[in-house]
């Protein structure tokens, strides 16, 4: 829990910028984050900062219920959050939700999003806010 009776919830998404995935995640992180779910209060973690040895980000991922999300099979924010804050509560990772020959490839324009593109987003942030349901059913 944290203040005013809300559970605290940390999302890492992914960093990668010529990854496609990486966009989608960091663009269904922001969808979560700007959507209205009383009783929570979402955080999200910087991973280059929580990766160059930012302690507040460390200890917060060591100390509340953490979603990591990952544009690609590689899942960095999910390793390096396990390798220096502990296990994660909650996974999501883009290439196992979407296919990805639907993904594309190269760098990803939020601007020129298509139709499918953000359905593929909304689709993402469906999956954070399943991992916070489970978080939260888990007590």
């Amino acid at each position: 829990m944290s203040e005013e009776g809300r559970l605290s919830v940390g999302l890492i998404s992914c960093s990668g910028e010529a990854c496609p995935g990486g966009t989608i995640s960091r663009l269904a992180t922001q969808k979560v984050l700007r959507s209205i779910r009383p009783g929570y209060n979402f955080v999200t973690i910087c991973l280059p900062l929580f990766m160059a040895g930012g302690e507040e980000e460390r200890n917060f991922a060591r100390d509340y219920p953490t979603i990591t999300i990952d544009g690609c099979e590689k899942c960095c924010a999910l390793k390096a959050t396990e390798a220096l804050s502990g296990p994660v509560s909650g996974k999501v990772v883009v290439t196992d939700l979407i296919a990805k020959e639907d993904i594309g490839e190269g760098t990803l324009s939020i601007r020129e999003l298509t139709g499918e593109q953000k359905a593929m987003v909304d689709h993402v942030a469906a999956a954070i806010l399943e991992q916070v349901t489970k978080i939260k059913q888990e007590g």
